[in-house]
């Protein structure tokens, strides 16, 4: 497998259009590795880490969760135990009361706390999520035009991962902030033919 899209330079004096065109750079080469949406084949993911994993949907030759399309949201960056992934807020995302539903943050928030437990799995090991606390602490409308989900393991062990995450906009504004107890074990074989 080749190496993840290098993301833009950053510029501090505009995040947002630094944030807008590292998102460009990552769905053309996503384009390029031709995977689209999808769940992976075992065959494709066998004896690969969690990490290469998540590299490889970067780059676009294993597919993105179809969640991902649905919800305007894709993975910008991954190393070990951290995953980030911004979401562009529309009005499709609104609650009756004019903001984006709550299941929309949580649904970014649990990406990235999910996928940094995952880049923690070495070959062979899975995780589910067993556990999920989302605090929501700002409404956000179509006036912010992109968030990121930051995940960041905090414990990852045989039986049992921990991690925290941030949804936060271009100028640091936190809107929510969350946790998750990931359950780990052993990869299902498998499936006799």
């Amino acid at each position: 497998m080749s190496q993840p899209p290098s993301p833009p330079t950053t510029d501090a004096a505009d995040p947002l259009a630094s944030w807008i065109a590292q998102e460009q750079s990552i769905r053309a080469a996503q384009a390029r590795g031709g995977a689209g949406f999808g769940v992976s084949r075992r065959e494709q993911i066998a004896g690969l880490t969690g990490l290469q994993m998540m590299q490889g949907l970067l780059r676009g030759e294993l597919p993105a969760a179809p969640i991902a399309g649905t919800l305007d949201f894709l993975l910008v960056d991954v190393a070990e135990g951290r995953a980030v992934f911004q979401g562009t807020p529309s009005a499709a995302h609104y609650n009756p009361l004019g903001t984006v539903h709550g299941g929309w943050f949580a649904t970014l928030l649990d990406s990235a706390l999910g996928c940094a437990v995952h880049t923690m799995m070495p070959p062979g090991r899975a995780y589910t999520t067993a556990e999920l606390h989302v605090n929501l602490v700002r409404a956000i409308t179509t006036k912010v035009s992109r968030v990121r989900a930051i995940g960041q393991v905090l414990h990852c062990g045989r039986q049992l991962a921990t991690a925290e995450a941030r949804l936060v906009g271009p100028d640091g504004t936190l809107y929510a902030h969350a946790s998750t107890t990931c359950l780990v074990f052993p990869a299902p074989a498998a499936a006799a033919a």
